[in-house]
């Protein structure tokens, strides 16, 4: 059976939208998946299924979540390969630039329209910069960047697709863990 890497959107974020690992596994296992795992409390499942499609596990985990977690939960799921390319482009990005202060990866439920994509590069500076690649926005904060602002970009209003962010550690250690 296929592996997939799950990212829930929007959970457990302050004392809204809580969506416990132990309902989250349930859940998962309750729209056929199998051998679940989680990684922290943001949303992140490991899961084999006999589902044979990225929106066919999409659609699964959404119709069924709701049902544990009390609102909808919308899901972005990677295969490992996709997952383990992200996570080398982060490496390769973070390489380039020793100065950042911040790296966070924007996982997007579908590829952005190539027109959205220039205009949400074309916003990067020498200290910030936003580079998509594929279904991954790598937003790089540089020196000056100010806590607690995630995405001064706005990727996800920009490229008008449902995204879910995590930082370039989350990712990269998903993809040791779970992918290799």
């Amino acid at each position: 059976m296929p592996t997939y890497v799950a990212f829930l959107r929007a959970i457990n974020l302050g004392k809204n939208r809580k969506f416990a690992k132990a309902e989250i596994i349930a859940a998962t296992e309750a729209a056929g998946g199998k051998d679940v795992l989680t990684h922290i409390n943001t949303g992140n499942v490991r899961l084999t299924t006999s589902l044979r499609s990225r929106a066919k596990v999409e659609a699964a985990l959404e119709r069924t979540y709701p049902e544990r977690a009390g609102f909808d939960v919308p899901t972005i799921v990677y295969t490992p390969a996709e997952l383990v390319a992200i996570a080398d482009d982060a490496r390769e990005l973070s390489e380039a630039r020793p100065d950042l202060e911040r790296h966070y990866v924007y996982l997007l439920k579908q590829e952005p329209e190539a027109a959205l994509v220039a205009e949400l590069e074309s916003r990067s500076d020498d200290v910030n910069a936003a580079v998509v690649r594929d279904r991954a926005v790598h937003l790089l904060l540089g020196p000056g960047y100010q806590a607690g602002g995630v995405d001064p970009f706005k990727c996800e209003r920009t490229l008008r697709v449902v995204a879910t962010n995590r930082n370039r550690n989350v990712i990269t250690t998903l993809a040791e863990r779970w992918c290799s």
